[in-house]
């Protein structure tokens, strides 16, 4: 099956650190903290059920672009999202470092 992107712009509240989220469609994890949670079988659906927070793991740069890789804590999927601008990238550094 053919992944499709379906753009849903929605706020939302970090249920990690409860920051409040202005989503911009393109939004998939909290900018402050950068964990996500499991809502989409095809990004932007939100189709899934298992709904388990997604804990950033690793973050690459490939092409020019910063991609941070989440893992379900609830199920084990791993999804892979680039990083934005407004993305807290002494997280990032955090994580690439391992902690």
């Amino acid at each position: 099956m053919k992944k499709r992107f379906t753009r849903t712009p929605e706020n939302f509240v970090c249920d990690m650190c409860h920051i409040r989220i202005e989503g911009t469609g393109y939004t998939n994890h909290c900018p402050n903290c950068l964990w996500s949670k499991h809502v989409d079988k095809n990004p932007g659906d939100r189709l899934e059920t298992c709904r388990g927070m997604m804990k950033p793991m690793r973050v690459e740069k490939k092409k020019g672009e910063w991609i941070l890789t989440h893992r379900c804590e609830k199920c084990g999927f791993e999804r892979k999202n680039r990083m934005g601008e407004e993305d807290n990238f002494e997280k990032a550094v955090e994580i690439s470092k391992g902690r």
